[in-house]
């Protein structure tokens, strides 16, 4: 297991690893139960057909690398908030785009969308500006709130208030309390492995393929049967 360490840019300036490209599109969208066509258009942007001919849906998080397309944690974070808004309660695209741009704007905050301030006083402010936009009912606005909430409390901020962890969702959708798959930007270059023990999913998943039983899993890591299951749920989940 390796952790992501700082490098250095074209530009000679030291890059935050958590920031360096690690995923590609199609593993991030695996990781965060996403399609993988949505979070591409979310990080690259795709051409769509208009009645004028064409035009260009403009990427709404910025990749760490365009080519070849890869993702870094921190997009993964990004991607895992924006779900929030736009698959699990449905908010437009112009009023999201609306939204970021008036509260990073505004609020002098750099990349919104990785900043535990969104708890607070800037998510706030995210959900008003976009409720005037689209005249959403003050029940809307909590039921919004909650639904955000939920998914930033799967986040664990370090001390100078940037990402360094991710507890994804087991089922799409679901507020779960359990949390037992951490995705790391510390360990195991930023894969997903069990919380307990820091074991790798993918290792777990790719030896109850090969015919192992979960009982002898459990017992060579020391993890319980449940532990191994949701692992290899987690890892092979469509």
């Amino acid at each position: 297991m390796c952790a992501m360490k700082a490098s250095r840019g074209k530009s000679g300036e030291t890059t935050d690893g958590r920031d360096a490209p690690a995923y590609t599109v199609a593993e991030a969208a695996h990781y965060l139960r996403l399609p993988a066509a949505t979070l591409r258009s979310w990080a690259l942007g795709r051409q769509y057909p208009t009645a004028e001919g064409g035009a260009q849906f403009h990427p709404l998080i910025r990749p760490a690398s365009r080519i070849p397309p890869l993702l870094s944690f921190w997009n993964l974070i990004e991607a895992h908030v924006l779900r929030s808004l736009r698959t699990e309660h449905g908010v437009s695209v112009p009023a999201l785009r609306s939204a970021i741009d008036y509260a990073e704007k505004d609020l002098g905050i750099e990349r919104l969308l990785l900043r535990p301030e969104l708890r607070t006083n800037a998510g706030s402010v995210f959900l008003e500006k976009y409720g005037a936009l689209i005249e959403l009912s003050a029940s809307g606005q909590l039921a919004m709130r909650r639904v955000l909430q939920e998914h930033l409390k799967r986040i664990k901020w370090d001390r100078s208030k940037f990402p360094v962890q991710l507890y994804p969702f087991l089922l799409t959708g679901e507020a779960e309390k359990e949390r037992p798959i951490v995705i790391d930007a510390r360990l195991a270059f930023g894969r997903p492995v069990l919380a307990s023990k820091s074991i790798s999913t993918r290792a777990i998943a790719d030896r109850i393929d090969a015919g192992e039983p979960v009982a002898d899993l459990a017992a060579d890591y020391g993890l319980d049967a449940s532990e191994i299951e949701q692992a290899a749920v987690y890892e092979r989940a469509a």
